[in-house]
């Protein structure tokens, strides 16, 4: 009997020193793919935020950041933007010609100041006159109109939106285009493939019954091997009617858009209605994207509908494959060109060093800075990145309130009294570099004007969020808040 005991220890404790010898074993060979990671991160990563985010996790903790890196990791970016720039040169060879059939509807250079032509370059595409722009603000509104819109079309439309869900505000929609669908209508329909995850079967193959051409969005799709990659995603909500009317902002296709969250609601969004010239910008944005999601150009009409307008308006849409960072560029412009007053609407609030600093002069220039966040948050990471980011502008006269009636999450600026800047960007890393976004800037002092008592309703819904009671706030807290920081250029 104690034979056969001594040799089961014997037999565990040597099972116990192979195991023992394959974990460390496993250890070392993932510190060497961290390691080799890490350089690869320091040499491709598009900031040196990003990269030394990046390398410490993958050098100090491999088992947990080198599968994280292999999903969410730059290292492919390079060969997905190019292969997106070739794609966009078609498309944008057919803009050409059909940008010069409008010229009619550009404003003239010597109408604009120099820094608007800057914003031209940014988004090649001209400011156009004659549009007209109405604030849908909030949910039942929004998707009223688009509802409405939807109902009216009699050639085709466009839909486009990161997050669509097989719920009851996706079943409707889902109806309305069907309907439109028989009746002939073309009906052209995509969705990011990574936003939208949990889009049923049932719901697309509804869908394609009833005629709609529905879509993914992804971005592997010239490079069948390397499904690994999803960190570049198309955040875009557009909807176009006909080419006559266009709706563009921050709204997505769920029940919580519509207050139907029971921990996020009300929930606070804003979206535009365009009509008129700059409706042909927001569908050369979705020409584009559906080019790359599918090879084809669909027939549309690039003939502006006459209205009774005035507002200039200037469609910029952005995007990793831009040659330059246009997202984070236009941002930059807009904080630099300020004399009176910015306001800054987000729900994610994690801007880099660049724009932090261009905040802290435009105080200095005695610019009436305020930054309104969300005080409930569906990303809490994200939400202590943003204090962070408000201890970091303790002294700089840089004023944080934060929404209590609900989420807020629509994206609005407010520049001066002649300037509104709204869409689908926020102020993070992940629309400055990685996500597709379309922003509807309008030089108008009526409609800035409107835009300003939309906001001074918003801030009677907020309290002020002191820096300093951050700073007072536990060690913990603390702790935490500066650990969120270390990965926010990976968020």
């Amino acid at each position: 009997m104690n034979h056969w005991y001594l040799d089961a220890v014997q037999r565990l404790s040597s099972g116990l020193e192979q195991l023992s010898e394959f974990w460390l074993l496993l250890y070392v060979l993932m510190e060497i793919i961290g390691i080799i990671f890490a350089l690869e991160s320091i040499f491709k990563s598009r900031t040196s935020q990003g990269a030394i985010a990046w390398a410490l996790g993958l050098v100090f903790l491999p088992p947990l950041v080198v599968p994280i890196y292999l999903l969410f990791g730059q290292r492919r970016f390079y060969g997905y933007v190019e292969a997106r720039r070739k794609g966009d040169l078609e498309i944008q060879r057919i803009a050409q010609r059909l940008l010069a059939e409008m010229t009619q509807h550009f404003s003239l250079p010597g109408e604009l100041p120099a820094g608007m032509q800057l914003l031209e370059k940014l988004a090649l595409m001209p400011f156009t006159q004659g549009n007209q722009v109405s604030l849908l603000i909030n949910g039942d509104r929004i998707f009223s109109e688009i509802f409405a819109a939807i109902d009216r079309a009699e050639n085709y439309i466009l839909v486009q939106f990161y997050i669509v869900r097989d719920d009851q505000l996706g079943r409707k929609l889902l109806e309305r285009l069907a309907k439109k669908a028989q009746q002939g209508v073309r009906v052209y329909f995509l969705y990011d493939a990574i936003g939208s995850f949990s889009l049923t079967r049932r719901f697309l193959r509804q869908c394609r019954k009833s005629g709609i051409d529905i879509q993914s969005f992804h971005t592997w799709r010239w490079f069948r091997r390397r499904r690994f990659q999803v960190n570049f995603r198309n955040h875009r909500k557009i909807v176009v009617v006909d080419g006559h009317e266009a709706y563009v902002g921050g709204a997505n296709i769920g029940d919580e858009y519509c207050n139907a969250h029971r921990h996020l609601s009300p929930w606070r969004d804003t979206h535009l209605k365009l009509e008129g010239p700059a409706v042909q910008g927001v569908q050369l944005s979705f020409m584009e994207d559906w080019h790359w999601a599918t090879g084809d150009v669909p027939a549309m009409n690039w003939h502006p509908a006459g209205v009774d307008g005035d507002k200039r308006v200037l469609v910029l849409p952005t995007g990793p494959a831009d040659l330059q960072e246009s997202c984070q560029l236009m941002f930059l412009h807009a904080i630099n060109s300020a004399n009176q007053r910015l306001w800054i609407v987000s729900p994610y609030f994690v801007p880099d060093e660049s724009i932090i600093k261009a905040l802290k002069l435009a105080v200095l220039r005695g610019v009436d800075v305020k930054v309104m966040l969300p005080g409930i948050t569906d990303n809490r990471v994200v939400q202590l990145s943003s204090y962070a980011v408000l201890m970091s502008l303790r002294f700089s006269g840089v004023k944080a309130y934060q929404y209590r009636e609900g989420f807020l999450h629509q994206k609005v600026v407010l520049v001066d009294d002649d300037r509104a800047y709204v869409g689908t960007a926020n102020f993070d890393n992940r629309s400055f570099q990685l996500n597709f976004e379309i922003t509807v800037m309008i030089r108008d002092k009526v409609f800035a004007g409107q835009v300003e008592q939309m906001l001074e309703n918003d801030f009677l819904c907020c309290e002020e969020l002191s820096a300093s009671e951050l700073e007072q706030r536990s060690l913990l807290f603390r702790a935490t808040v500066k650990l969120a920081q270390l990965f926010s250029p990976i968020q």
